[in-house]
């Protein structure tokens, strides 16, 4: 029997180990997960700060040691319009097998326990007080699933996976970093093709970079490969797509032999409705991902350190006080990235719309960036006019909107 047990140990999974082991150090908190650490996990590497506020929050002030800052990211538009300005804040980028790991051994180093099996069956609690069965032998008081887009644990709630029109692939490598003839810089191409897509381009600081290309899941037909969107790891149909396009848009930068791994990415323009009760759905398994950038990992640990307070504070439901909770710290934010991603689905033009004007106003650059790798949101004014653009321009199932009317919603 466990007070928490958590499926996955990545930044979701870990977060959650740690909030709990804060705030009941006697806890017993097992994370379940079929691979050694360290691990590489396919992703853009890239820590925003907000993610290394939460971890300081939770006593890990250098998860991003040895790594340096890059404070400058260039955005192209298919348009052309392009911005380049230092950011308020600086990025790091490092390698999930170097973070991950970090938090694996800070989980463990509390008192977590790692667990090396993959899951096969989950029971839910047959009464109130009942704990969550996991393959027949684990018992846990609160079960937390941070097993990422094709999470067993959101399968075993009954919520099927997002639709082609919320759901990203893309593929990740590692190629030589571009010359140092200028500042290191995270660069973001986004381009005609499949939009809305980007290629992307971001500097370790050891001599390599982390490269790749993302596109709607529902539009990898129309990059390239032609036929129904693929599985990253299915018909080599969608693979050469992803792979070929990555090729094309960074031809100085091809991927070293073996490095390219493809995945998913559940948007939150479809997320669950967080249920009552012992189970609760972090990270990517609760389609925390950002439709405009793609960024999970601060979602991920936010909600982890969300979770792992209420399973801890609310023990006679933790998934409504979890809820709540993430309610209250994203909710706002959320909605506004939906209303965004929907337009710009839409409206291409938009984006370069939007570039053109940071490219003028430091100040409104510093807002994108937070809308797209933190929690910020859209400005009482421009949200007003965006609202009457949708409304006058309604109709359409663009990839920004959720689908079905009544798809149940936080």
């Amino acid at each position: 029997m466990f007070d928490v047990l958590i499926v996955g140990g990545g930044p979701a999974g870990t977060a959650t180990a740690l909030r709990v082991l804060a705030e009941r150090p006697g806890a017993s908190v097992a994370i379940v997960d079929a691979q050694p650490f360290p691990r590489d996990k396919a992703c853009g590497d890239g820590i925003a700060p907000h993610g290394l506020d939460v971890l300081r929050e939770l006593g890990i002030p250098d998860a991003a040691a040895g790594y340096a800052p890059v404070d400058r990211m260039r955005l192209r538009t298919p348009g052309g319009a392009e911005v380049a300005t230092p950011a308020a804040r600086a990025n790091y980028v490092v390698p999930r097998q170097v973070f991950d790991d970090r938090l694996m051994t800070a989980a463990l180093a509390r008192g977590a326990r790692l667990l090396r099996r993959r899951v096969r069956s989950i029971a839910m609690p047959s009464g109130p007080g009942d704990p969550v069965i996991v393959d027949g032998e684990l018992r846990a008081r609160v079960l937390v699933g941070a097993d990422g887009a094709n999470s067993m644990v959101r399968r075993a709630l009954g919520i099927p996976p997002n639709p082609p029109t919320a759901m990203a692939i893309a593929v990740r490598g590692y190629a030589d970093a571009p010359r140092a003839d200028r500042p290191p810089e995270q660069f973001i191409h986004m381009v005609d093709r499949g939009w809305p897509a980007y290629a992307w381009s971001f500097p370790i600081g050891d001599g390599r970079a982390n490269i790749g290309y993302g596109t709607l899941r529902s539009q990898l037909g129309g990059v390239g490969g032609g036929g129904e969107p693929a599985d990253p790891a299915g018909p080599a149909s969608g693979k050469a797509a992803l792979y070929g396009t990555l090729a094309e848009l960074l031809p100085d930068q091809p991927a070293h032999p073996g490095t390219l791994r493809a995945h998913h990415l559940p948007l939150s323009t479809w997320r669950p409705r967080q249920p009552d009760g012992p189970v609760l759905l972090v990270g990517d398994a609760a389609s925390l991902i950002n439709p405009l950038t793609g960024e999970g990992i601060y979602y991920a640990l936010l909600s982890g350190s969300l979770a792992g307070h209420a399973a801890v504070t609310a023990p006679a439901d933790p998934g409504a006080a979890y809820r709540a909770a993430l309610h209250g710290e994203l909710g706002r934010h959320l909605r506004h990235t939906s209303l965004l991603a929907g337009l710009a689905g839409r409206h291409r033009p938009l984006m370069d719309a939007a570039i053109q004007a940071a490219a003028q106003r430091t100040e409104l650059y510093d807002q994108l960036v937070e809308i797209g790798l933190g929690r910020g949101t859209i400005p009482a004014g421009a949200l007003a006019r965006l609202v009457w653009r949708r409304l006058t321009r309604a109709g359409g199932t663009g990839p920004g909107r959720s689908g079905r009317a009544d798809h149940p919603r936080q």
